[in-house]
């Protein structure tokens, strides 16, 4: 997995057919010809990256998380230690994996975040519209985008693995609810 800083020119070529995932602000600058440096002779212009990306073997890191069982809304995040990692910065937040079975708290936050199950199975429960909130079934391989100011949650009974791109600073209901706007502001 690799971090591109913002601004930063980069291209991913694979001679031998690697399927890749991209999450992409746009409008970008896109140049649609072979070369070898999109900056010219004059070398990158002035406000354009020259940070290296951030480049994570996920695997590897993956390799060492456990499984935080009985995951309950009260979980701290020392209860949890070794059950989580901080992957890297991303934007105004982080990407993190994160490995558990059982019940997350109520949160939300000021940007949209996305979410990967890496493995095992997770129900996001959404408030999405003035009924109680709805729950999507997510399977490994599944991609959920969580609009910002949305309050979700997500539970596993058997276990799953999530990695997230979460912007910094949301809120959180630490309680064991049905519905996070029984709690008021």
């Amino acid at each position: 997995m690799a971090v591109i800083p913002q601004g930063a020119w980069h291209r991913f070529q694979s001679s031998d057919g690697i399927t890749q995932i991209a999450v992409t602000p746009f409008p970008g600058e896109l140049i649609e010809r072979d070369i070898d440096d999109p900056r010219g002779p004059e070398g990158a212009p002035a406000g354009q990256s020259t940070t290296p990306p951030g480049i994570v073997d996920l695997d590897a890191e993956l390799a060492k998380l456990t499984t935080f069982r009985g995951r309950t809304p009260q979980t701290t995040i020392t209860d949890r230690q070794g059950t989580a990692a901080r992957l890297a910065s991303y934007r105004d937040g982080a990407l993190t994996a994160t490995r558990f079975a059982g019940m997350g708290h109520w949160e939300m936050h000021p940007a949209d975040e996305l979410i990967h199950v890496i493995d095992g199975t997770a129900t996001l429960d959404i408030v999405c519209d003035e009924g109680p909130p709805k729950p999507f079934m997510l399977y490994a391989g599944t991609l959920a985008v969580i609009p910002q100011g949305v309050w979700h949650r997500f539970h596993s009974s058997g276990g799953t693995t999530l990695m997230t791109a979460t912007p910094f600073h949301g809120e959180t209901i630490a309680l064991d609810i049905a519905d996070p706007r029984e709690v008021g502001r």
